[in-house]
């Protein structure tokens, strides 16, 4: 193993960002993940119903969560890049991770303040708003797959095969 790829299995701070083999990051981005994808499926159902209101303003809610979520995902997020050795190709998908993670979380906090707008939804959620969070759940989609990469592929903050072994011996 280099020590490049050995840095970047190290946290940083393993009080901030998780011991090692044991990252915060990961469990934190389901917050925002589950929490905005459920806020689409309160949008698209709040044009189908009879009472829309009570499922605009639950998507209301479930975004402010979401980039509240971001936002803490983030700062333990960044200090899982600050372990990688720069110039590598797993801090370049790093960067372009992160890059897309602010620009999701920015889009989610504008389409918040969007929909507050005249005084917060009182019908069914509008196509602008809408689109606007399916356009950023796609983009959400294409930065978890490069997460996945970083962690899958180049092993960020994943134990080394010596540690994985010791799982597998009877």
């Amino acid at each position: 193993m280099t020590s490049d790829s050995q840095q970047a299995k190290h946290p940083v701070s393993a009080l901030l960002a998780g011991p090692y083999g044991h990252p915060f990051h990961p469990i934190l981005v389901t917050v925002p993940i589950g929490t905005w994808v459920a806020s689409v499926i309160f949008d698209i159902a709040s044009r189908f119903a009879d009472d829309p209101e009570f499922l605009a303003k639950g998507s209301l809610w479930l975004i402010a969560i979401g980039v509240l979520g971001a936002l803490a995902a983030a700062m333990i997020g960044l200090l899982d890049l600050f372990a990688i050795p720069t110039g590598t190709a797993a801090y370049r998908t790093g960067l372009i991770h992160m890059s897309l993670n602010l620009a999701v979380t920015v889009a989610f906090a504008a389409g918040f303040l969007w929909r507050r707008s005249g005084g917060g939804p009182a019908d069914a959620v509008s196509y602008g708003p809408l689109l606007l969070s399916a356009v950023s759940l796609a983009v959400l989609a294409v930065s978890g797959y490069l997460g996945g990469k970083l962690a899958y592929h180049y092993g960020v903050r994943v134990a080394d095969e010596a540690t994985q072994a010791s799982g597998f011996r009877r």
